[in-house]
């Protein structure tokens, strides 16, 4: 990652809470000076104040990037810190918070993208989805990119309106994954395994099978691979599939229209 253009101008992050302490680490490790970056938290911890970055004090005029890393709920109190900011790109990784709510505070010509990381981001092995409102233009969804690149991969949206459907996969999914381990864990004990070693081989399973679909290979071969005619991965595959594709297919809307909900 090359910094060196945006360095001069430096970076503004409001907010530093796991997500936020996410991206930060991410740019450190990457190359970004801790002095190019101005941190806003009122509660730093102590591995914020030892990385070398500007806490809590003035903020340059008109940074390049500037990234809202803090709860809706906090939104009202927090965004007047930034409001005499001039000619910086906003980024926001708050949950649910519209881009026409940022218009409303910034003003519609504020150039504006909002973004969806999920919780894996803080391990830098996140998804990101990224679309900018009108103001922003090609150059800013690519500078935007880079940064949240830090911490996994990004894919761009062409309208807003997908960022409900990317909630429901991409930004709750790893709660799903995360009660399949359970459920795998809990069928692993009903067939008389103990309970640690049920729950290692759950979660070596999934991790592993996770790194091979990350591959590239059709996850529809994959499968296959895995499945000898009449063997035991086709016995287990008869009851599972009868049911978990209705089943991923309600989970993903119930969680997407909730996404509806929230946003009004």
């Amino acid at each position: 990652m090359d910094f060196t253009d945006i360095e001069a101008r430096g970076v503004v992050l409001l907010g530093c809470g796991k997500m936020g302490g996410a991206m930060l680490a991410g740019w450190l490790d990457r190359g970004l000076s801790p002095g190019a970056v101005h941190v806003i938290d009122p509660k730093p911890s102590d591995w914020l104040r030892n990385t070398g970055v500007h806490l809590d004090g003035g903020l340059p005029d008109s940074p390049a990037i500037t990234l809202i890393a803090v709860k809706p709920q906090m939104m009202g109190d927090a965004l007047p810190a930034l409001q005499d900011l001039d000619d910086t790109l906003y980024v926001s990784i708050a949950a649910g918070t519209t881009i026409g709510a940022f218009e409303a505070v910034f003003g519609a010509e504020a150039r504006i993208v909002r973004a969806m990381p999920n919780t894996p981001a803080a391990i830098s092995q996140g998804i990101t989805a990224i679309v900018g409102n009108d103001a922003a233009t090609a150059d800013d969804l690519d500078l935007a990119d880079l940064f949240l690149s830090a911490v996994g991969e990004v894919v761009r949206l062409n309208d807003e309106s997908e960022m409900d459907a990317v909630t429901g996969l991409s930004g709750s999914g790893p709660a799903y994954v995360f009660h399949m381990i359970e459920a795998m864990t809990a069928a692993g004990e009903a067939q008389g395994l103990a309970p640690e070693l049920a729950l290692r081989l759950a979660r070596a399973t999934v991790a592993g099978a996770g790194a091979l679909a990350m591959s590239g290979e059709d996850p529809e071969q994959l499968r296959k691979n895995v499945t000898s005619p009449n063997g035991t991965t086709q016995a287990g595959l008869e009851v599972l599939m009868e049911e978990l594709q209705d089943l991923m297919a309600r989970t993903v809307a119930a969680a997407a229209d909730r996404s509806r909900e929230l946003r009004g």
